[in-house]
């Protein structure tokens, strides 16, 4: 297990045609490539919110495989930096 002091913490928003097209499906199937875990949902106002953990240079992978891949349905992304908790052991879809 790699620990917390190791990690890093991202917060992200994407806004966009990111509800209804797999997004939250893709993305935990792209997690699966990486050492990352977290969790990916739906927010009421239309965007899609990942919270993800990892070594800082996977998690950078990991987010610009979804930017890359997802590109055509986000318009705009919104990365805020945590603080790691060390609180996941998966990455899963949230509803």
């Amino acid at each position: 297990m790699v620990e917390k002091q190791s990690l890093a913490r991202r917060e992200v928003y994407y806004q966009g045609r990111v509800q209804g097209v797999g997004f939250r499906w893709k993305t935990q199937n792209i997690a699966r490539q990486f050492d990352v875990q977290g969790y990916v949902s739906n927010q009421p106002d239309g965007r899609v919110k990942l919270v993800g953990e990892g070594r800082p240079d996977e998690l950078k992978r990991f987010l610009a495989s979804i930017t890359e891949t997802m590109s055509q349905y986000i318009d705009c992304e919104q990365v805020v930096e945590q603080s790691p908790q060390g609180e996941f052991t998966t990455f899963d879809i949230q509803t």
